[in-house]
């Protein structure tokens, strides 16, 4: 039905006045959606990039959450919008690539338009300031002893938290007890009043707390270290091969007008090179890492077909 309903919108003009005479200008309110609650790095990320595309493109951008299911619910009613450029969204690694590898989704990657990546942010393993774990180490040792009891929560299930610690379990021989949230701001409210342990989260959501001490990041789990954490040891660095993260770029239904997606990509790679956003954005601990719409799209394909081997040797469904 989907691709049935995408053939008659090609059929359908969708060309603007303003188009037909070059440059596309929208002529009304654009909705940015976004597949996850509010409060969290994506919510955070999205509606400071809003602020400043709408400065660019001339026109209002509202963000409009839509939570649940580990970001199905907003990638789904992403990919079913009018390809039009007045709705945009914010998508996120893993999951706009392992939602459709772990159950049948109403949308898969070839359902979207990539505008450009703006956020790469390694993932990070965190607990209490006061927790008895003081390293990694200290946490290994209490899972073996203690298997499948220790609890640690993460945006859901197949996201890169949770496919991060699956890996680590298995390089470390241990066993933890994965509790799946709507978010990150759910995972870090329950890690600070206690109802959890651990919390799996990216590194630019647990920043802030950690400088004001109510938290600490055991692990990283990017490549190399990210300087405004530089003082937290990698995976990689402590024997473990995981690396995982979380990129968060932007995106549009699929069968855009090419003139609609151009105008839109300068849009956003005006903003990330804007030295007022990327202050701003070292303000917020963001990461930033901007890919236009073909290196994007090359990066989500690879992603795809490693996460689906991934899969046919260790499926995480229910895990």
């Amino acid at each position: 039905m989907l691709t049935r309903r995408r053939l008659l919108l090609a059929a359908t003009p969708l060309v603007s006045p303003a188009l037909a005479q070059g440059a596309w200008v929208p002529d009304r309110s654009i909705t940015m959606i976004v597949a996850f609650a509010a409060g969290g790095g994506t919510d955070l990320a999205a509606r400071t990039i809003a602020r400043f595309m709408e400065k660019d493109l001339g026109a209002s951008v509202v963000v409009l959450n839509r939570p649940g299911a580990g970001g199905e619910i907003g990638f789904t009613e992403l990919a079913r919008a009018r390809p039009d450029g007045t709705t945009i969204g914010f998508i996120n690694t893993p999951h706009i690539v392992t939602l459709p590898i772990e159950r049948r989704t109403r949308f898969t990657l070839t359902d979207f338009t990539l505008i450009g990546n703006i956020v790469d942010d390694p993932g990070g393993l965190w607990v209490m300031a006061d927790s008895p774990y003081r390293t990694l180490a200290d946490l290994l040792a209490a899972a073996r002893q203690r298997p499948g009891t220790i609890g640690y929560g993460t945006t859901g299930i197949g996201s890169d938290d949770h496919l991060a610690m699956l890996a680590l379990e298995r390089a470390s021989n241990t066993s933890f007890l994965h509790v799946p949230f709507a978010g990150s701001a759910q995972v870090k409210q329950n890690l600070l009043s206690r109802a959890i342990p651990v919390g799996v989260m990216n590194m630019a959501e647990g920043v802030a707390d950690a400088r004001q001490g109510t938290m600490r990041a055991l692990a990283q789990m990017g490549e190399t270290r990210w300087q405004p954490a530089g003082d937290v040891p990698t995976l990689k660095e402590m024997g473990f091969d995981v690396v995982e993260g979380s990129m968060r770029g932007m995106a549009a239904p699929a069968g855009m007008p090419p003139a609609v997606l151009e105008r839109l990509a300068l849009s956003v790679r005006r903003t990330v090179e804007d030295p007022e956003f990327q202050a701003v954005a070292v303000q917020q601990s963001l990461p930033l890492r901007f890919l236009g719409p073909d290196a994007y799209l090359a990066e989500l394909r690879a992603l795809q077909a490693r996460y689906q081997a991934l899969w046919n040797q260790h499926p995480w469904r229910e895990q």
